[in-house]
């Protein structure tokens, strides 16, 4: 079976990785260009392409007609989508039956940043999920899915390392299925779950007047590599690293930043409070001391 393949990121890595295992031939690798500008924490579906010999392109527009003809010269009898970031236009869509791996328990969490969004959310349990691929988004018929846990002090760089492991397994296991023609396909009920769009560093800014827990989840769903959960006081910006909830009470406190017995702790608007272990302003780290003294120093007009 020839397949072409639309992939970035751990999870395009580790399930070409899959589809090579299984036989499959990858007669073109569709991909992005690494950013310079970007955190490049994960794994490149490009060295993994010059490492196997794979045929790849890294074109900037999906919707390009050279894209489409250089699909369609491939011939493939399946295609998949594994984290590639743009959408696929219907003519793509058309060439061969098409599959997505996406990263929450389908219908759950649709859309962009799926497991920032699963951990923000609160949520014990996301997953990854294979579906047939339609123009609208996350929104074809399940071929298979496999849950992990959300642990209460999951980050979502943690969390997205499972779901890795998790849609490798996925593909694995359904692969013979769907290479034979025998895969099940299970309605996605979009009466469930929703939509959610893209985040922006801007988005990771702290409310102190929310509970405690939900400002939590904030950290755990923006903690690095991700740009972090952030507040600004007297004009500098301080990115919280690493936080647990704390049992201290913060008593008359006011929300925000505060230090008590020489540690540093975010109080909510709950009245409970955050342990900032880490802290940084400029990717500097802060000690308890330092921020202590910006704390207590008057403000200047900026």
């Amino acid at each position: 079976m020839r397949a072409v393949v639309f992939g970035y990121h751990n999870v395009g890595v580790r399930c070409i990785k899959v589809l090579l295992a299984g036989g499959v031939d990858i007669a073109l690798v569709v991909t992005h260009e690494d950013s310079p500008t970007e955190n490049l924490w994960f794994e490149s579906v490009v060295s993994l392409c010059q490492a196997e010999g794979i045929p790849y392109i890294t074109p900037a527009d999906a919707r390009s007609p050279e894209l489409l003809a250089q699909v369609q010269q491939a011939q493939p009898d399946l295609m998949f989508s594994f984290y590639y970031r743009n959408m696929l236009p219907a003519s793509i869509l058309e060439v061969a039956p098409a599959y997505n791996m996406h990263g929450s328990l389908l219908p759950q969490f649709r859309g962009r940043a799926p497991v920032n969004w699963a951990v923000l959310h609160g949520a014990t349990e996301t997953g990854a999920t294979l579906h047939e691929m339609t123009v609208k988004p996350d929104a074809g018929a399940i071929v298979a899915q496999t849950a992990v846990p959300i642990l209460p002090d999951d980050t979502a760089f943690e969390v997205f390392g499972k779901v890795t492991v998790a849609a490798e397994q996925t593909l694995w296991g359904v692969l013979p299925a769907l290479l034979d023609g025998t895969a099940p396909r299970q309605l996605n009920d979009l009466r469930q779950g929703g939509y959610f769009g893209g985040r922006k560093p801007e988005d990771g800014r702290i409310d102190w007047t929310l509970p405690a827990q939900q400002v939590y989840n904030l950290h755990r769903a923006v903690a690095p590599p991700y740009p972090g959960a952030f507040t600004e006081v007297n004009h500098v910006v301080y990115i919280i690293e690493k936080a647990r909830l704390s049992r201290r009470p913060a008593g008359s406190l006011p929300p925000g930043l505060a230090v008590v017995d020489n540690c540093i702790f975010g109080v909510c608007g709950d009245g409970h409070m955050l342990a900032i272990s880490a802290l940084t302003a400029g990717d500097v780290p802060v000690s308890a001391a330092q921020l202590q003294s910006r704390l207590a120093a008057p403000v200047s007009a900026h």
